[in-house]
């Protein structure tokens, strides 16, 4: 699995199969009734964004405390690696550059870091993740 997979699964993996599967009864109850096949169509495609929605600062949080080290995810994608227990090496972080597409040199870590952090939270953002205002994507 690419390192963005592990981030990606060990956050929306929290609780969505749970989401999805009440989700899943909703829609399925809706669309016993409905008079016509579009119905249940447009709304289980309404509904969908909303089942995979996932608070990512809730997450995080509560994986950054069980850490039991002063962890700033929001700001550090070595931090935010380590909350969610997973290898927060340079080595790492230059592979997920490389998924990433950056074009910036990898051996001035703090920029890569900075970009890092940036694209991670833009693409959990883009899907369906609810991040904090503080967090600028």
């Amino acid at each position: 699995m690419s390192i963005f997979g592990s981030i990606m699964g060990a956050i929306f993996g929290h609780g969505a199969q749970a989401k999805t599967a009440g989700t899943a009864a909703e829609t399925t109850t809706t669309a016993a009734p409905g008079a016509s096949p579009a119905a249940p169509s447009t709304s289980a495609a309404s509904t969908a964004p909303a089942a995979q929605t996932v608070d990512v600062a809730a997450i995080v949080d509560k994986a950054a405390a069980a850490t039991g080290e002063k962890l700033d995810w929001r700001s550090s994608i070595v931090d935010l690696m380590k909350a969610l227990g997973l290898d927060s090496s340079l080595a790492a972080r230059k592979e997920l550059a490389r998924e990433l597409h950056y074009t910036g040199d990898t051996d001035n870590t703090a920029t890569m870091n900075v970009w890092l952090h940036q694209q991670v939270m833009a693409k959990l953002a883009a899907n369906g993740g609810k991040l904090p205002a503080d967090i600028k994507t």
